[in-house]
């Protein structure tokens, strides 16, 4: 009961829920981890399994929505400017490709 009070308390008024930045990361890992599961239903020969996919997502959608437009500034004014919704849509590219690249790789190494 405790818990469940702590867990409540820590996400609905705290700080953690009014900061962009954590709210930047959530989406970011979100939108990738969704991506990746979604590429994998769709493409059934390079479907890596949910959980490699969920977690291949989640690391493009870090890498995708949060470091890449810091060094390369241009992609993220490309999709929208700096909001949520530019971030959203890198990390959901980011998250869909680095599992196609990932089975492709995958696929050369079994062949090779």
């Amino acid at each position: 009961m405790r818990f469940k009070f702590l867990f409540f308390s820590l996400f609905s008024e705290s700080y953690i829920a009014r900061d962009p930045q954590i709210v930047s990361w959530v989406v970011s890992l979100v939108a990738g981890s969704a991506r990746g599961n979604i590429i994998g239903v769709l493409l059934r020969n390079r479907n890596l399994g949910p959980l490699l996919n969920t977690v291949l997502g989640l690391i493009g959608g870090g890498v995708g929505g949060k470091l890449l437009p810091m060094l390369v500034p241009a992609l993220s004014k490309l999709i929208g400017g700096d909001t949520n919704v530019s971030t959203g849509g890198l990390s959901a590219i980011v998250g869909a490709l680095l599992p196609l690249i990932v089975s492709y790789l995958k696929k050369l190494a079994y062949k090779a």
